[in-house]
């Protein structure tokens, strides 16, 4: 069975570069390029050539799972 493709026309999920990310998140571009380095965070991200973009919903997921002290 092949893999189901993903159709970007049904997911309105927003793609953001590494400056947007960091920015959304609230940090700084290098912060999250050594979290990548050192794999600190498991935050996905896509390698596009030498382009790196994280999707919405994983930094969205990322900071749930960071988030203290709140019933989720």
């Amino acid at each position: 069975m092949a893999p189901k493709a993903i159709n970007p026309t049904k997911t309105n999920d927003e793609i953001l570069n590494n400056t947007d990310a960091a920015e959304y998140i609230g940090v700084t571009p290098r912060t999250l390029e050594v979290w990548r380095c050192t794999k600190r965070y498991q935050i996905p991200f896509i390698k596009v050539g030498r382009l790196v973009k994280y999707r919405k919903s994983a930094l969205d997921a990322f900071l749930v799972s960071r988030t203290v002290g709140a019933e989720v």
